[in-house]
Order: structure tokens, then sequence, then C-alpha cells
């Protein structure tokens, strides 16, 4: 399959296109609002991966024309740029694509990081109102540790909750998580359930910031 990372220059998305293009036969397109910021990017992440013996072409292009050439595109973006950003993919996005959100909204304060449940419920169910009404929208990849995710050396066994109200779609980005050596996909249920698993990544956040040593948490099911 061909993935669309719109945003594919920031930390998730850097994750994301290294361990799919080094662990997975897919094809990684990286996306951004600047098509050269992303062509610099896709180059570099080549050569992170040439490095390792991993020969792969990663194209670097806008976000539009990525969303244009990607069978799943993943809106790897914060989530205060996650409305615009799929609006402005929205013509490039076709029925028999995935849309993908792992974005969470958060804020914080001096007690620490709290979840930001926006009116729709949930950022992904933001994700899928700004979508075309045929595109199906998932929501996956919300309690990754983005450094870790992107650190080539390290392994983990982390789960990731995918929710989503088409089951084609849902069983299409599951297998695409399962390709990532070390990452277990488990059905969350519909794209109403968001909002529990969005909510779990501050508290990941806190538990880091008050426990030496556990930087760079992620969740596994027992």
């Amino acid at each position: 399959m061909d993935i669309a990372l719109l945003g594919g220059t920031g930390d998730i998305g850097e994750g994301l296109a290294l361990r799919w293009a080094y662990d997975s036969p897919h094809d990684v397109i990286v996306g951004s609002r600047d098509a050269d910021r992303a062509a610099n990017k896709a180059e570099e992440y080549e050569t992170e991966l040439d490095s390792r013996g991993v020969e792969v072409s990663i194209d670097g292009l806008a976000n539009e024309d990525a969303a244009a050439r990607a069978d799943v595109v993943v809106a790897a973006v914060p989530a205060y740029h996650l409305t615009d950003t799929v609006e402005a993919v929205a013509d490039e996005l076709e029925p028999t694509d995935v849309l993908v959100s792992p974005a969470v909204g958060m804020k914080r304060d001096e007690a620490g990081f709290h979840y930001n449940r926006p009116g729709a419920g949930s950022v992904t169910q933001l994700a899928a109102g700004a979508a075309p009404e045929d595109v199906p929208v998932v929501g996956a990849f919300h309690n990754l540790a983005a450094g870790r995710l992107a650190n080539l050396d390290v392994t983990f066994d982390w789960d990731t909750v995918v929710v989503g109200d088409d089951g084609d779609a849902k069983a299409t980005v599951m297998e695409l998580a399962e390709s990532i050596d070390g990452l277990r996909a488990l059905d969350g249920g519909p794209l109403e359930n968001a909002a529990e698993v969005e909510a779990v990544t501050p508290l990941l956040i806190n538990v880091a910031r008050h426990n030496d040593g556990m930087h760079d948490l992620g969740l596994e099911f027992r």
C-alpha cells in the first residue's frame, strides 16, 4: 500500500515513516504544507535507513499531492491543525482511501497535562467531520511515544487501540499497525469510543513526568 503521512516531518510522522519503511513492504510518502520541507525530510529518512542497510525510496510532496497518491492517509499533525489539514486535501481523497487520525487534544496547567475534549466528542470525530462523507475515518496510534518510535535502535511491545465505523477500513489500519515490529493492534470499537482512547495520552505523559526511568511510555494490555 501507499501510505501518505501528512505532517510527516513532525514527531509522530517521523516515527511512523521510519518504522513502516524499515519494517514493512509498504511505500511511504512524506507530506507537508511545504513541498521542499517534505522532500528534505524524506531524504533524511532515506539516509537514516540506508545507514542501516535498508534501501528504500521515500517521496516528499506537498500534502495535497501526497494524499492524491496514497491508499491510506495519516493526518500526523497536531490537533489544532487537523481540521485545516483534512479540508485542504479533501478533494484528493477517494471513497476507497482510508483517513487515519492519531491526533490528541491536550491542555496544560500547573498540575500537568489534561485531555481537551472538543465539541465533536473527540479529535478523531473532528477529522471525520472535516473529511468527505464517503471517506472512512479511523483513529489509531494515539498513545505512541514519538521519540521511541522514531529511534530505530530501540524495541518496544506496545498496543495501539483502533477505532472506526467502517470494518474494512479499520481492518486495513490494524494490518498496517501490526506491520510495525513490536506493535499490536486492538479493536476499540466504533468511532464514538475515540475520546476514551485519546484521553489516555495525557495520563501517560503525566506518569512519565513524575516517575524516574519511565519516559517514552506506551500501552500494553494483558
